[in-house]
């Protein structure tokens, strides 16, 4: 158990008779990054909240480092750094006051030296009151309280939220240098691209259940991938009929195009392709997004 940061076990959260996590099961390994995905409303802040015991599960067990929140809240809250979601700032300090006054609340605070560096690093004016800020710059400052200490856990919810491209980027490069100096990330996001960029595992939640878990390039290489070969000449069609998981959806008998759909490995389909002679080929591996919104797809066909 020392290995796992964070471990749920059959976690219900009910609001009244909306049933918001239902039977939720999850581990995160201590020093991964875990990317937490699906749209508003799925049951990712409601997660984080029940971890951090904001709020409290109907049924279930959540530990963090070992440590049942309900029984310790302060002892689980003084191992994060948490960007909430919903991120509430009194408008009337600057980031700079904001700051000092959290580090007299927290433990093994970063020095001022490095929380300088950040701030120059999210290019984040650090001297003007909060409420004349932009919503992207008021979310640095959330994003540069959750770095704050040394903690080995961060819970971000929607880091990037309202940050232009390159931002984002170096908000992920933050949240990376993070991880490899040993703290664990949990982040949720509807952001596919990035969760695809920085994420080891990947979990998928859908009406407050867990649907899929897996390494990210592992959710994504069991996606079916597209492939459009050129042939110099006709192939007989039955040459890929015992190939299993390829699919052969259209031949273009003019051009010799033939177009394909492969689940899982690629290995037996190129080996096959390469006993013609092929004048071109393009191979479309499906991304995260597509991977999510698969599982998405399959929920409105069974609604």
């Amino acid at each position: 158990m020392h290995d796992i940061a964070i471990q749920l076990k059959e976690v219900h959260k009910y609001y009244g008779k909306v049933h918001a996590l239902r039977g939720l099961n999850l581990e995160v390994k201590q020093g991964e990054i875990f990317g937490f995905l699906g749209p508003n409303g799925a049951g990712k802040t409601t997660t984080i909240r029940c971890m951090l015991d904001l709020i409290r599960p109907n049924q279930g067990t959540i530990q963090v480092f070992g440590i049942n929140p309900q029984e310790n809240p302060q002892a689980v809250k003084d191992q994060v750094g948490y960007l909430p979601g919903d991120l509430q700032l009194d408008g009337d300090f600057t980031p700079r006051r904001l700051m000092r006054f959290i580090r007299q609340l927290r433990h093994n605070n970063r020095s001022l030296e490095e929380m300088n560096t950040y701030a120059k690093r999210l290019d984040l004016p650090m001297d003007q009151k909060i409420k004349t800020l932009s919503q992207g710059n008021k979310q640095k400052v959330g994003l540069l309280l959750a770095f704050l200490s040394k903690v080995p856990l961060l819970m971000l919810d929607e880091p990037t939220l309202g940050l232009d491209p390159l931002m984002q980027q170096e908000v992920l490069n933050m949240v990376r240098e993070q991880a490899r100096n040993g703290a664990t990330v949990f982040f949720s996001s509807h952001i596919l691209s990035e969760v695809q960029k920085i994420a080891d595992r990947v979990g998928i939640i859908r009406k407050g259940s867990l649907v899929e878990i897996a390494q990210t390039q592992d959710l994504i290489s069991k996606a079916i991938t597209r492939a459009n070969v050129l042939f110099s000449e006709a192939v007989p069609e039955n040459s890929f009929n015992d190939l299993p998981n390829v699919k052969l959806l259209r031949v273009n008998n003019d051009s010799q195009l033939y177009n394909f759909e492969i689940s899982g490995e690629l290995d037996l389909f190129i080996k096959t392709v390469a006993k013609f002679q092929v004048r071109d080929m393009a191979i479309h591996r499906p991304s995260l997004e597509e991977v999510f919104l698969k599982y998405y797809k399959e929920e409105n066909e069974e609604a």
